[in-house]
């Protein structure tokens, strides 16, 4: 039995006839770049996330982009994320001219360290990016408390963590603004490439608006130097389509992250995944720590299980980032994560017998 990573052929099938009227109605209507269907998903999306504004934009990365420039932060600021991310957290932050400064993850929720923020402000620093890594929320209380007393602005990196929660509060409406991905492959993903920016401020969603359709409220009168980070009214259909099985396909995956822990029990040479008290997690990934990562990715392939590495190089050593002067040693915890993170399948629509067949080549490799 083949078990692949993902399978989004298994998901549109199951949605495909109400996925191609949506996309027929866009095509009717002529509605490409923005427009009706985008701001239907809008309303939607922050009813979803319980804020008062959701604005759609072309992707994640350009939803982080768009965050940072509408709270005016730029060249010779400084914006503190965690190190154990995608990239596209701290590149949206240096496209702004800002610097990223970095902080280590905790042990067993891989997200930031609230114990380690407090050392890494300066007085550059204009805002603090947690990242709410595969599907947990980052402790946001702590996070809130320093950001509040120092004066800085908090921005959710959200991209994995679609209907996750903590303390009962849907991730993204906690911060000044929250950032989403729709990447194919997220718990909500796209038909391509899209994002958007939830807040509760009228008029941080107001300038986001702007900058994501060349700094205009109307057309032709620009009030900004802005951008063209629409998102597509095609995607803005997929995604209202998609919104309304989000719940369900959330809790199939925390069924299927239940019964991978349950089954994987006693096997001391891994860490699985850890739901924090205050959490509800939504496993966008289910990553296992274990020392033999690369060697038991081999023997899952050549047994027709696919998995994944998220992420095997932390920020502060891609060569992409070497200009800030960071070693080896700097970040530990996050280091020692890239060595041992294993992402086995996960999607709503994996079988219990798919899960079992996973483990049984586990065990059979130890």
């Amino acid at each position: 039995m083949k078990v692949p990573f993902l399978d989004l052929k298994a998901q549109y099938a199951a949605i495909a006839d109400e996925i191609n009227v949506a996309i027929q109605n866009v095509i009717d209507k002529t509605a490409f770049a923005g427009g009706p269907f985008v701001e239907q998903f809008e309303k939607e999306f922050a009813e979803f996330c319980r804020t008062r504004q959701a604005v759609g934009v072309s992707s994640g990365t350009s939803a982080l982009w768009l965050a940072l420039l509408a709270l005016e932060i730029g060249a010779g600021d400084e914006v503190i994320t965690a190190v154990d991310t995608f990239i596209a957290t701290a590149e949206a932050i240096s496209f702004t001219g800002a610097k990223p400064v970095f902080v280590d993850v905790e042990t067993q929720t891989y997200n930031m360290n609230p114990e380690r923020l407090e050392a890494a402000i300066t007085p550059r620093t204009r805002a603090i990016i947690p990242v709410h890594l595969f599907g947990q929320m980052a402790d946001m209380d702590p996070v809130m408390e320093i950001a509040r007393r120092r004066g800085l602005h908090v921005i959710e990196d959200a991209s994995q963590a679609h209907g996750a929660e903590y303390k009962g509060r849907r991730a993204g409406s906690i911060g000044d603004l929250g950032c989403f991905s729709f990447y194919p492959g997220k718990n909500l993903g796209a038909y391509g490439e899209a994002g958007a920016v939830v807040t509760n401020s009228d008029e941080l969603a107001d300038k986001i608006r702007k900058l994501r359709d060349h700094g205009q409220a109307k057309k032709y009168y620009h009030d900004l130097i802005g951008w063209n980070g629409r998102m597509d009214g095609i995607q803005g259909a997929v995604l209202s389509v998609k919104l309304k099985h989000l719940e369900d396909w959330n809790e199939k995956r925390r069924r299927n992250a239940v019964l991978y822990t349950q089954l994987l029990k006693g096997q001391d040479h891994l860490v699985t995944p850890t739901e924090a008290q205050y959490a509800k997690h939504v496993y966008h990934i289910y990553a296992l720590r274990t020392p033999g990562r690369d060697q038991l990715i081999s023997y899952l392939a050549e047994n027709e299980i696919y998995c994944g590495i998220h992420y095997p190089i932390p920020l502060h050593l891609q060569k992409a980032y070497q200009f800030l002067g960071l070693q080896k040693g700097d970040y530990p915890v996050a280091e020692q994560c890239a060595a041992e993170f294993v992402s086995l399948p996960m999607f709503p629509e994996l079988t219990g017998g798919q899960i079992e067949r996973v483990v049984e080549s586990i065990k059979k490799f130890s």
